[in-house]
């Protein structure tokens, strides 16, 4: 069979462009594919690292907050409860005898191993110097106090007194 030049050419450049169709169907866009693939991957794997990276920086320090709450509760005197805590501080704040009541209660944390102890008291007929002296040193006590509720109301005739009831919690082990 006597092919024409012509006719050569078309069969080469068949040929040429069905090796070159097999080429790029089987090896370059595979390889090309799998390449964006690994980026992508690549990519995905790098975002959770950083955001894994974060979530430890940030636990490592609510574990140190946590150490150091530990070392504090436990720097604690035996037998420390907020209830004679609050009313030592009422002595030397000198508003002892202008407490009407104390309520104690304790709660328990359902997925820790701490205790929350508060004490609800009411305070009548204090100045305010006498209270911000009371809530002073409630806040700066090394016991790990805080006020979680405060509502203050005048009284008297010229609304120089006040009548404060304070909600007071802190942790147990």
């Amino acid at each position: 069979m006597k092919l024409s030049k012509r006719e050569k050419y078309s069969i080469y450049a068949a040929v040429s462009f069905i090796c070159l169709f097999i080429v790029l169907q089987l090896i370059l866009f595979p390889l090309m594919d799998k390449r964006f693939h690994i980026q992508k991957t690549l990519q995905v794997k790098t975002k959770i690292l950083e955001e894994m990276l974060s979530l430890k920086s940030e636990y490592d320090i609510i574990r140190k907050k946590a150490d150091l709450l530990e070392t504090r509760l436990a720097g604690r005197k035996k037998g420390f409860t907020l209830f004679s805590f609050l009313d030592r501080l009422a002595g030397e704040a000198g508003i002892k005898d202008r407490i009407a009541y104390m309520k104690p209660s304790t709660s328990t944390k359902t997925n820790g191993r701490y205790k929350i102890s508060s004490v609800e008291m009411k305070l009548e007929s204090i100045s305010l110097e006498e209270l911000v002296t009371y809530l002073y040193k409630t806040e700066i006590s090394k016991n790990l106090v805080n006020i979680k509720r405060i509502s203050i109301a005048k009284t008297g005739t010229e609304g120089e007194s006040l009548n404060a009831i304070l909600h007071v919690e802190t942790f147990e082990i």
